[in-house]
């Protein structure tokens, strides 16, 4: 047997991994930095060591998937960090489209929190605000689930795009080539969609398919209607550039709600190596592709945040 094999399940998963294993249970957390020398030097300091706070919750179930995933934003990289800006790194940018806005938010890190068990994030999260103490305000805090098999509440599975194998990382994580001084970090944009369930349950599921591009049942790909006329979700979330070639992002999206009161919603998180083609899918989900032919979808899930930051290697990390 291999030592990987032997090890397997019985280390935590390295801090930044970016393509740590889907789990049952995330949070995602927002948060915005005090404008004081002493709130930057306790997020520097408590950033500097979140391996070792991760460590003290992963190590309670070694088989629990436990994962922190860290993002700086733009406001806050050359405060915190002392080091060279991604190239591509800058605020989120507004969409607009004829009918419907991509927005954008305060947010100066995030931590992408994830884990089989909802006990051990909440337990990262409280261990997490108690270092960080005032120098954070929290402008976003959400629990995502699974739900069913990796589905969204909207019914239909989610993350078939995603790469797999090899390609994750060629796709996630900056190399060399892209910008050398931050090699083996990822840019990453949320936004949290909430659904308007009461019309989309109005449509037929013919009508759904038609939106997404897949069958409801068994996420079959539907055929693409030809260029130039309305387009699926699935299409328009397909980014080439201009010499054709595709470029994937990684989603890690997660449902999130509450039926007592009437929040039915998804939590897009998307990692790439370049920003540019998640801003590319936002153009032609919210603008359309061509112009005025908007994602459908977007009839039944608004945008209430968006934020972009870059997630940096866990030995950049290590070094603030």
């Amino acid at each position: 047997m291999s030592v990987q094999k032997i090890l397997q399940g019985r280390v935590p998963i390295d801090p930044q991994t970016v393509d740590a294993p889907l789990t049952r249970s995330a949070t995602f957390l927002v948060v915005t930095i005090a404008d004081t020398h002493k709130a930057v030097e306790t997020v520097r300091s408590v950033l500097s060591s979140i391996d070792r706070l991760s460590k003290n919750v992963s190590v309670r179930d070694l088989g629990a998937s436990f994962s922190c995933t860290v993002g700086i934003g733009n406001d806050a990289w050359d405060r915190v960090t002392r080091l060279p800006r991604p190239e591509e790194l800058h605020p989120f940018r507004v969409v607009r489209g004829e009918k419907h806005t991509a927005v954008s938010t305060p947010g100066d890190l995030l931590f992408h929190i994830r884990a089989e068990r909802r006990d051990l994030c909440f337990e990262f999260e409280r261990q997490l605000l108690e270092s960080l103490g005032d120098a954070v305000a929290v402008v976003d805090d959400t629990e995502g689930f699974r739900y069913f098999d990796v589905r969204d509440l909207l019914g239909f599975v989610d993350g078939t795009a995603n790469p797999v194998g090899q390609d994750v990382p060629e796709s996630t994580l900056v190399t060399a080539r892209e910008d050398a001084a931050v090699v083996g970090g990822s840019y990453v944009v949320v936004q949290k969609y909430m659904h308007n369930m009461a019309a989309w349950e109005r449509l037929s599921t013919e009508q759904q398919e038609a939106v997404i591009g897949r069958k409801k049942l068994d996420n079959v790909e539907i055929a693409s209607p030809p260029e130039g006329k309305q387009q699926p979700h699935k299409s328009l979330a397909f980014v080439q550039d201009d010499k054709g070639k595709v470029h994937e992002i990684l989603r890690d999206n997660m449902p999130f709600g509450s039926p007592g009161s009437e929040q039915f919603g998804t939590y897009f998180i998307g990692y790439s190596k370049e920003l540019w083609v998640i801003e590319r899918m936002l153009q032609r989900m919210f603008v359309g592709h061509p112009p005025g032919l908007y994602d459908k979808l977007l009839d039944f899930s608004t945008p209430l945040t968006g934020v972009a930051f870059f997630a940096p290697s866990a030995d950049l990390l290590r070094k603030l």
